[in-house]
């Protein structure tokens, strides 16, 4: 039998700042001290936008044109929709239920925007952003970019029909996520309706934790968690139970770590300061291609 993984902490969300004028986002990586990007290597950075109202505007609000290296960006969709262009070629309209995955690596330029029809209709956002490092051996690498769309991801139905399991990356008791990742992840978005149980099993050396998107779950039958909350997981077992309390909508992250250093200033994420210092002079001479 696998030992119970159990819950390290529970976070509520952080105050929230604004990225650019159209992301109200939390900081909960590594905006907390025991969130540290050592504590959640690979998962590096964790915004999470809890609902926010948008009224409608002419002009798309978002963030402007800005670099990245050494990482991937990954965007969760669940509602709104944002438009997203970089100066490797990717891009498009990430919809509701739908995920970017953006491989910046070596170097990019990218905005993102919401989109403008939805822009001018105005209306509820909530997103989530990742950093996920990657290992040395791929942070110069080409650039590249995943538009998954919510009818790739493959998808385990509860008994009884009590929700599902949408994996994005990774695999659960199975069934493969579309997403291509340099190191071991396992992305999933659980849908459960009230009094939904199931069992996560995941290698106990994987950094692991959740976002609870609405409703209310309870962890191993004794951690109660709310919507916009984030769970901790310790690394002391393999298998731990999520309950639905009532119909809830839960996001779920666990990664192989990396286990390398991490220097980190600004937009990039590299190994050493020396790497760091090259990533700019690099942006600065134009080595990051170009984005109107």
């Amino acid at each position: 039998m696998n030992q119970v993984r159990s819950v390290a902490q529970i976070f509520e969300t952080p105050t929230p700042h604004f990225v650019g004028d159209g992301f109200r986002v939390h900081n909960f990586i590594p905006g907390f001290a025991a969130l540290s990007m050592q504590r959640m290597d690979p998962f590096i950075m964790l915004d999470y936008n809890s609902p926010h109202y948008f009224p409608p505007a002419d002009t798309p609000r978002g963030v402007d044109v800005h670099p990245h290296r050494g990482f991937e960006t990954v965007t969760i969709a669940y509602q709104g929709k944002v438009e997203h262009h970089d100066s490797s070629g990717g891009g498009g309209i990430i919809s509701e239920g739908d995920v970017q995955w953006m491989t910046a690596a070596r170097g990019v330029l990218h905005k993102e925007f919401h989109e403008k029809e939805w822009s001018k209709q105005g209306g509820w956002f909530q997103m989530v952003q990742l950093w996920v490092n990657l290992p040395s051996a791929h942070k110069m690498s080409t650039p590249k970019y995943q538009a998954l769309e919510n009818n790739q991801f493959g998808i385990f139905h509860l008994p009884s029909d009590h929700g599902l399991v949408e994996v994005i990356a990774g695999n659960y008791q199975g069934i493969e996520g579309p997403a291509s990742t340099f190191t071991p992840i396992h992305m999933y978005n659980l849908k459960l309706s009230q009094g939904a149980n199931l069992s996560i099993n995941l290698p106990s050396s994987y950094n692991t934790g959740m976002v609870v998107i609405n409703g209310s779950i309870s962890v191993n039958e004794l951690h109660k968690a709310q919507a916009n909350h984030f769970i901790l997981m310790q690394n002391d077992g393999e298998e731990f139970t999520v309950s639905a309390e009532q119909d809830a909508f839960v996001l779920v992250l666990s990664g192989e770590p990396i286990g390398e250093p991490i220097a980190a200033h600004g937009p990039f994420v590299m190994n050493t300061r020396e790497e760091i210092i090259q990533a700019f002079e690099d942006f600065h001479q134009g080595k990051f291609g170009h984005l109107d």
